[in-house]
């Protein structure tokens, strides 16, 4: 009962921030944030996102803006897509430079083992 009076009292109500032009500004600010941390990426992250994110101090302005145009679930849902792509692209670049010939053991490198 009381869910459908809550329902029956929010239906008429416009979320103005998925709006085609709040939208467009939230991906606007997210892809300057983004782009700062890729230019920065040498610089040392000292302030705290969501989900663990760090970025380094000359983003902290972007990073407001991206705040104030998005809504938070959606801050958090970017947050956890760019540090995954991150991990993902890291694991992948990390196995290209292990990649090399295969090194097996060579049998005359085994001893027999001797007969009592």
């Amino acid at each position: 009962m009381e869910l459908e009076t809550y329902a029956s009292g929010k239906r008429d109500e416009i979320h103005t921030d998925v709006l085609l032009k709040a939208r467009q500004a939230c991906y606007k600010a997210r892809d300057a944030f983004y782009s700062c941390l890729e230019k920065q990426s040498d610089q040392k992250p000292t302030e705290i996102g969501s989900v663990g994110l760090l970025y380094p101090a000359e983003c902290k302005g972007s990073r407001e803006e991206f705040v104030k145009h998005c809504r938070a679930s959606w801050v958090k849902h970017f947050d956890r897509q760019y540090c995954m792509t991150k991990r993902t692209q890291r694991l992948l670049d990390d196995r290209e430079t292990r990649r090399g010939p295969l090194l097996l053991p060579q049998p005359h490198t085994f001893k027999r083992p001797t007969s009592p």
